[in-house]
């Protein structure tokens, strides 16, 4: 499970998702311009969200 943390404050968040309650993967979406955008995402293919904000920053997570 990707466990993002607040570089700033500490505060950690585990997600999933809510329709099949699997734990949510991190991944990078590599958008048109060529920069790439952290995401969570469904592991059975129920979408995929923006990584979460803390502090008024991204939220990071290693990529496994």
């Amino acid at each position: 499970m990707a466990t993002y943390e607040c570089k700033t404050c500490g505060m950690s968040v585990n997600a999933t998702c809510a329709k099949c309650n699997e734990p949510l993967q991190n991944d990078v979406l590599v958008k048109d311009d060529g920069s790439d955008v952290q995401i969570s995402k469904c592991p059975t293919g129920h979408g995929k969200i923006k990584s979460p904000m803390c502090c008024g920053s991204d939220m990071t997570c290693s990529v496994s």
